[in-house]
């Protein structure tokens, strides 16, 4: 004996105008996202701090760490060399100075490129920029102010290490904001989900 269980037909009616009103609630929501994605939807300034001090503190730990591990002979503090004594510079405090240093360095640059160049899109617009930097500070006016030697007395290894750093801290810059203010995301292939 089997007994069947049926829904009434009313009810049946409910379930299923409830379940095509959520499909079609989550494909509003879901085009809306993508339409927005186009325009200019994160704060400006709060997004360029908050990245320029993430980039900083990730670009400059891994440029305490090529010193400590002698790829570069170019002190974590090079750019706190003009406001503070070299003795200084060589200790673990004047280390934590020049990170810090290298943090607001990273929060102008952010700055910079984000009211300046965010419309660029694609990686190669950062890696100009992390270059452009690097040659501002190691060529323009780092050998000046007694930041750092001439790049002709510097060791090829920190010519290298350094340059290698600074392109690629300007991709993390220039990449990340294109990212956020362009139509990079079109590139990303969508969520399984959405």
């Amino acid at each position: 004996m089997s007994e069947t269980y049926s829904v009434p037909k009313g009810r049946r009616n409910q379930e299923r105008s409830r379940e095509s009103q959520e499909q079609r609630s989550h494909n509003h929501n879901s085009s809306r996202g993508r339409q927005q994605s186009g325009k200019i939807h994160t704060p400006l300034i709060p997004f360029a701090l908050e990245l320029g001090f993430f980039a900083g503190l990730f670009w400059g730990l891994l440029r305490w760490l090529f010193f400590t591990l002698h790829f570069t002979i170019v002190a974590p503090g090079f750019l706190a060399e003009p406001f503070f004594k070299h003795s200084f510079m060589k200790t673990t405090a004047g280390h934590l100075v020049g990170l810090l240093f290298f943090i607001a360095l990273s929060v102008i640059a952010s700055l910079v490129y984000t009211l300046m160049l965010r419309r660029f899109k694609g990686p190669m617009p950062g890696i100009v920029y992390g270059l452009v930097w690097w040659v501002i500070l190691f060529v323009l006016t780092g050998p000046k102010l007694g930041m750092m030697n001439p790049p002709h007395q510097l060791t090829w290894n920190s010519i290298y290490t350094e340059i290698c750093l600074f392109l690629l801290w300007g991709l993390f810059i220039g990449y990340t904001i294109a990212v956020e203010y362009t139509d990079e995301r079109k590139r990303e292939p969508e969520e399984a989900g959405d």
